[in-house]
């Protein structure tokens, strides 16, 4: 459409055209935020963006439900809007614009930005994935039921739906960035991806887009992550690593060597590992006595908790930790950024599979125990 009203323009106005684009193609060096939100009576709005490894949060005074924001973003970036306590927000990417922000307070996270075109993209993306969205957020309310009501079978149905739900955003989230190489959403998305996607698929994925994506901070920061993710590639040898259990006993991955080994990384404060384990538990069962074993590493920093943790899940494997949270250094080498995470090895200590679930799992050991 843009091309149309472009080359129409041309034709006919060649003189106000050249102004036009001249115009459009001038860039700010700042941006500016105004917002009109019909019903906010709070004394101040909140905007969180981020500014290299930490979060910045500015505040702007309301009046009659308008406010404004000004500064500058190196890049266009993801921001979040809300109120007080955080009852009540919107998030939207950021980038030196005029952008403009208008909506209901009972209905902020719907609210219309304009201005800015990353958004524009965003809002594109949104939009192709929102059949997939809506039915996983009611999958999301029945799950939620299900547990409270210790419904196995009801839960373990929805799990299977939503992974089913999450492939297709997958499929729809790579289309994506393909027609989109020149759109920061398409690096943001790329970045969502390193859990699921091999590191050939996403190398390939990532040097197919615009040389400035890549050279930009965030682009830097991916390249970084993806170098780690090529040392723990499948057909990879494992890296080596020693850490203590729950003794303080020095155990090594070397250890298990001989065995299919599952490193399993997790923590007793993650709720979804914590859902997980039961069916870990099943699994290691199942193939405990078919030379398989599970060296589970914990992102602990509380040692009692994770020992709690191991008895009330019952995991009746070997854990180490060197419990230090997120900076667990075994963590960082293997490049695990969300957990859980896991990486199958075979007995010569070869990596084979990574980030197997539920029956994922259990079919990727039914195949190479045979």
């Amino acid at each position: 459409m843009f091309k149309m009203k472009k080359y129409f323009l041309l034709l006919f106005l060649p003189m106000v055209a050249i102004t036009i684009f001249s115009c459009q193609q001038q860039k700010k060096d700042s941006y500016t935020i105004n917002g009109d939100v019909s019903g906010l009576t709070d004394p101040y709005i909140y905007l969180s963006t981020r500014v290299g490894d930490s979060m910045r949060v500015d505040s702007a005074a309301v009046k009659e439900g308008k406010f404004t924001f000004t500064g500058k973003a190196d890049q266009p970036t993801m921001a979040a809007l809300y109120l007080k306590n955080r009852r009540s927000g919107v998030q939207f990417y950021l980038q030196n614009a005029d952008i403009k922000i208008s909506g209901n307070v009972d209905s902020l996270s719907n609210a219309k930005i304009t201005g800015s075109p990353t958004q524009d993209d965003f809002e594109a993306y949104k939009s192709s994935i929102k059949e997939y969205t809506v039915q996983e957020d009611s999958a999301y309310s029945k799950y939620q039921t299900a547990r409270q009501m210790n419904d196995t079978a009801t839960t373990a149905v929805i799990e299977k739906q939503v992974d089913s739900l999450d492939k297709l955003i997958e499929v729809k989230t790579k289309s994506f960035i393909a027609d989109h190489p020149k759109s920061y959403v398409s690096l943001g998305r790329l970045q969502t991806l390193t859990y699921s996607t091999s590191y050939a698929d996403l190398n390939k994925m990532f040097t197919s887009l615009d040389t400035s994506l890549q050279n930009s901070e965030t682009g830097k920061k991916l390249a970084d992550q993806l170098a780690t993710m090529k040392k723990t590639a499948i057909g990879e040898t494992a890296m080596p690593f020693t850490l203590n259990d729950v003794n303080g006993k020095p155990i090594s991955l070397s250890d298990f060597k001989g065995k299919y080994v599952l490193v399993d990384f997790w923590a007793s404060w993650c709720g979804p590992c914590r859902a997980e384990n039961p069916n870990v538990v099943k699994t290691f069962n199942q193939y405990k006595n078919k030379n398989f074993t599970i060296l589970g590493v914990s992102l602990d920093e509380d040692a009692a908790a994770w020992k709690q943790a191991i008895d009330h899940d019952k995991l009746a494997w070997t854990q180490v930790s060197d419990l230090k949270g997120w900076k667990n250094e075994v963590a960082q080498e293997y490049g695990v950024r969300a957990i859980p995470a896991n990486f199958l090895i075979d007995p010569n200590g070869i990596i084979v599979a990574h980030n197997l679930r539920g029956e994922e799992l259990s079919s990727k050991l039914a195949e190479v125990l045979k």
